[in-house]
């Protein structure tokens, strides 16, 4: 499967009423298609997956499916208790999508957790999201990625040493199986990723800036120390912004997504003012 690119992880707009806006939706991604995307990766992390009820999260993958119009593969999120994984999975191929970004479940740490895997692949191809309770050792990655449908592994914990034995293990007996940096604000550890042989990653900032993130990926080195970095430092103020920003950001940039739901946090009016100009300043850097 082609994912060359920056991966486009849309955010889910919301209403005034706080009720699911699709068509704003559409509009978000297909604005981001205008940037020629590797990918779409709807109801995920950025895009609120936790904060979705089943029939939401359906619509979202619908909406982006729609929207995307076989410009590119659709992916969608899903995980949770095992019923609702596969409901999502099965909602996500009922709509087109091309495959799943697997969530880490309850009590995933087991072994148990590879015939979860294998359940929800028989419906999708599956890219598993290696964060939070999930933190392979080299030996279950191959044995994960040995199951049908399984096509690759998102890394949100950061740990390099680990990931460089995981992707030298798999590479063994898998030389198609796809790697990607996960972590919030990608951009600032991508060097780092790329040296282990990871050349994928996700862009939150492809959300409200993708001149900024498309720039970064051609080369533009002097957005590393000039705006990801000041980007990073004001996300780790408040727990949540990786997501509360990226919406911000895109009503900054013109298109309303509403706020965030709870427990995310809405961004503060000063902190609001700060990304506002490291937008302006970035575009400015871009655009000279």
């Amino acid at each position: 499967m082609n994912l060359d690119g920056v991966l486009f992880f849309p955010v889910t707009p919301f209403g005034p009423d706080g009720e699911l806006a699709p068509g704003v939706l559409a509009d978000h991604v297909r604005q981001g298609l205008e940037h020629r995307p590797g990918g779409v990766f709807a109801a995920c992390g950025t895009g609120e997956f936790t904060a979705l009820s089943e029939a939401e999260h359906a619509e979202v993958v619908r909406v982006a499916v729609k929207s995307a119009a076989g410009a590119v593969p659709v992916f969608a999120g899903a995980g949770g208790p095992l019923g609702a994984a596969l409901s999502q999975a099965r909602a996500a191929r009922e709509a087109g999508a091309d495959g799943l970004l697997l969530m880490p479940p309850y009590l995933v740490q087991g072994p148990g957790f590879p015939a979860y895997v294998r359940a929800i692949a028989a419906e999708l191809p599956v890219i598993i999201y290696q964060r939070g309770p999930i933190a392979l050792e080299p030996e279950a990655a191959v044995e994960l990625a040995a199951i049908p449908g399984v096509i690759g592994l998102k890394d949100g914990l950061g740990d390099i040493d680990r990931m460089q034995r995981i992707v030298l293990a798999v590479r063994e007996v898998r030389q198609d199986f796809l790697f990607f940096n996960g972590l919030p604000t990608a951009e600032l550890t991508q060097p780092a990723y790329r040296a282990l042989g990871v050349g994928l990653y996700s862009s939150a900032v492809f959300c409200f800036a993708p001149e900024i993130a498309n720039a970064y990926l051609n080369g533009d080195e002097r957005l590393i120390a000039e705006f990801y970095a000041p980007l990073v430092r004001l996300r780790s103020k408040v727990p949540g912004y990786a997501v509360s920003l990226v919406k911000t950001g895109v009503r900054l940039r013109g298109l309303d997504a509403g706020q965030v739901r709870p427990p995310l946090v809405p961004v503060t009016p000063e902190h609001e003012a700060e990304l506002e100009a490291l937008i302006t300043s970035g575009l400015a850097l871009v655009a000279s």
